[in-house]
């Protein structure tokens, strides 16, 4: 209460500089986690001090110490990101301005440039996320420029804060049909409409090499990897595998693709047959800065992606022609029931049985084990894969997040020593016991499962669902799936049971408050941000051809879009002139012409209401501002006579009716004239 009682205290200025920092502060909030460390809080600390100079009306500093502060701020800059170009550095540079400008608020022309860097601001948000509460807070730091903007126009008095926000969100109303209709019809021109290809950098998610150990971290991550939505029935969890990178040469540490300079006579047949029934569905790809494609397995014929070249690699992983730096939707085709590659023993096939020397001997010698033993000495490919997950189902064998580091031979401490590990763990020792075995094997990176909002009917498929499988040559039928995660937790894959980090102490009390409905609050929570993303963020330049062949376009291009837009802006141009005629005519044009005095009258401060006549009103003016009022005290007093003084020789003029309106018409048309010269005083 008394804090309350110290801001209502305080002038004008002083008021309305700390609403104008406590908006630039929201504002910049977002951005403390992307700055430097240094640009963070060196701009808290000049927000702090301006807001305590305000508070007491204390001198602002003078212009040396101020060009000091840009010039370490400049040098801070370019320490950082090596360069004063771009947008890492540009966007500190912004914030650096802004906050210094703050300490040179002298006129209303230092407060107009502040609230123009902070609109700059707003927009620097969407650099680094577009999503849907990105959005609603830069809204909110919208509206509260406007509201010091229109309060910025209002030079006498102390009018209330609430009252140019109530303006500010007339005007956002009011501008939001241009906005909308802008959106929709603006030509959509890349590489200008998308997300900077910079912008993507530290993104998580999968990678093209695997190190064992490196997918649990992506367990942690819960962000969104992407969205399915299944025309039809989906297929069975189990089998909502979608593929990513291939993983074929190991050097004892990594995993990586298959070299690329193989001789020709080491490739492989793609030879993909599928069967059973196919299934159609649309996926919408968060950005990720590579041109990976991720499909249910598997598909025969490329994905529609608007804008990019989608290809099938030989090992039907799928890419596009560029990296994929913006949301992405596309629609494909897949088949569950499939087998590829080669159906018997060819060349290229001893690629995928190397193993690099000198890593993982108990490995191999478990294998040797193998292979000696007289049930299994002739065994073929699929005999012995059973005998494998055989072990990791009855060797107390686990599945954990917290396996520990493992060192120089994983293969070798996940068989015989920890017997715990992650996806990643599993394949790639599974893998490495087959290619002992003489069996061709490759490891197969990308996401498994999802989670199916009843909501809006979308598959949420997050970073946590990343996942790691095998894939085994057999003679015969070519590569076919081997996941030995299920071996090891059936549950991973067949009833959605993800391994989760520990929840922090506010997930933990509203957890045990009600599961269910944290549950349906999340639910709630990502349908509205997958209609966010389905239709603002991926509103492409295709979505607009679509909706001109709804208008009856047949093959609708940039004209048509120009068309439209022009149209559309001649007939809001038309109907605004039509509404001001008509509202005009259904005026009292004296009552116009005194409200518009009113109104200018309410900014001096001066208040009054409809009800209050111009003598009233002339008498308040004389009262506020004394002789320099005078001559709108006399304009106020010739609006009076107009309207209520007798016209000479009323009773018996011989004018026609047509002068008799004509008269009062001239003089209405003479008081506005006066009114628009008349010098209001200071």
């Amino acid at each position: 209460m008394a804090g309350h009682r110290a801001l209502a205290s305080l002038p004008r200025e002083g008021r309305d500089t700390l609403f104008l920092l406590a908006v630039i502060a929201w504002v910049l909030l977002p951005q403390a986690a992307r700055l430097p460390l240094w640009c963070s809080l060196g701009a808290g600390a000049v927000l702090a001090w301006r807001g305590a100079l305000a508070f007491k009306a204390g001198a602002l500093p003078r212009k040396i110490w101020l060009a000091l502060l840009l010039a370490l701020t400049l040098a801070g800059t370019y320490t950082s990101h090596g360069t004063l170009l771009g947008r890492d550095a540009g966007v500190t540079l912004l914030v650096v301005l802004i906050t210094l400008k703050t300490l040179e608020l002298r006129a209303r022309r230092d407060a107009f440039v502040v609230f123009f860097l902070g609109f700059f601001c707003i927009l620097s948000n969407f650099f680094y996320s577009q999503s849907l509460l990105t959005a609603l807070s830069m809204v909110i730091g919208l509206l509260g420029l406007l509201t010091v903007l229109v309060n910025a126009h209002r030079p006498v008095g102390k009018p209330p804060l609430l009252l140019a926000a109530k303006t500010a969100g007339q005007m956002a109303l009011l501008g939001a049909p241009v906005m909308l209709v802008l959106f929709v019809l603006f030509p959509r021109m890349a590489p200008l409409w998308g997300i900077p290809l910079d912008a993507m950098t530290g993104r998580s998610g999968l990678s093209a090499r695997m190190e064992v150990g490196t997918l649990a971290a992506l367990a942690l991550d819960d962000s969104v990897a992407m969205r399915v939505k299944f025309e039809g029935g989906a297929p069975p969890q189990r089998e909502l595998y979608f593929r990513g990178p291939v993983l074929s040469s190991f050097d004892g540490r990594q995993w990586l693709p298959l070299r690329p300079t193989l001789p020709p006579q080491y490739a492989l047949p793609v030879d993909l047959q599928v069967s059973g029934p196919p299934v159609p569905y649309e996926v919408t790809l968060q950005p990720s800065s590579r041109p990976w494609l991720f499909l249910l397995e598997a598909a025969l014929q490329a994905p529609v992606v608007p804008g990019h070249d989608a290809a099938m690699q030989d090992d039907l992983q799928w890419t596009t022609s560029r990296p994929v730096t913006d949301l992405l939707r596309y629609r494909a085709v897949s088949y569950p029931q499939f087998r590829h590659g080669p159906a018997r023993q060819v060349l290229g096939l001893q690629e995928f049985i190397d193993l690099p020397p000198g890593f993982n001997p108990r490995t191999l010698a478990l294998a040797s084990d193998i292979r000696r033993d007289a049930r299994y000495a002739q065994a073929d490919a699929a005999t012995l894969v059973q005998v494998a997950l055989e072990r990791l189902r009855t060797g107390g064998y686990s599945y954990t997040l917290e396996p520990g580091v493992y060192g120089r031979n994983t293969a070798d401490e996940f068989w015989f020593d920890r017997k715990a590990g992650f996806c990643e763990h599993i394949a790639s020792s599974f893998v490495i016991l087959m290619r002992a075995l003489d069996i061709p094997a490759r490891i197969v990176t990308g996401y498994q499962g999802g989670e199916l909002n009843a909501l809006d009917g979308f598959w949420t498929v997050r970073q946590s669902d990343a996942h790691a499988w095998t894939e085994v040559w057999q003679a015969g039928r070519g590569w076919m799936r081997v996941d030995p995660t299920s071996a090891v937790a059936p549950g991973r894959t067949g009833a959605f049971q993800r391994l989760v980090p520990p929840q922090g102490v506010v997930g933990q009390v509203l957890g045990n408050f009600s599961p269910t409905a944290l549950a349906q609050l999340r639910a709630a929570w990502e349908a509205l941000n997958n209609g966010w993303s389905q239709w603002v963020l991926n509103y492409t330049q295709g979505r607009q051809f679509e909706l001109l062949r709804h208008l009856g376009f047949e093959s609708p291009g940039w004209e048509d879009l120009a068309t439209v837009l022009t149209g559309i802006i001649v007939l809001a141009t038309l109907a605004g002139g039509g509404w001001a005629w008509w509202e005009r005519s259904q005026h009292d044009p004296w009552l116009r012409l005194l409200e518009r005095a009113r109104r200018r009258l309410a900014v001096a401060g001066i208040d009054s209401t409809p009800a209050t006549s111009p003598r009233e009103l002339a008498r308040r003016v004389q009262q506020h501002y004394g002789a320099p009022g005078q001559a709108l005290h006399d304009w106020l007093m010739q609006l009076e006579r107009q309207r209520y003084a007798a016209s000479p020789g009323s009773a018996h003029s011989a004018a026609t009716p047509r002068a008799l309106r004509a008269g009062p018409a001239r003089q209405l048309g003479e008081l506005r004239q006066q009114l628009r010269r008349l010098r209001w005083p200071a």
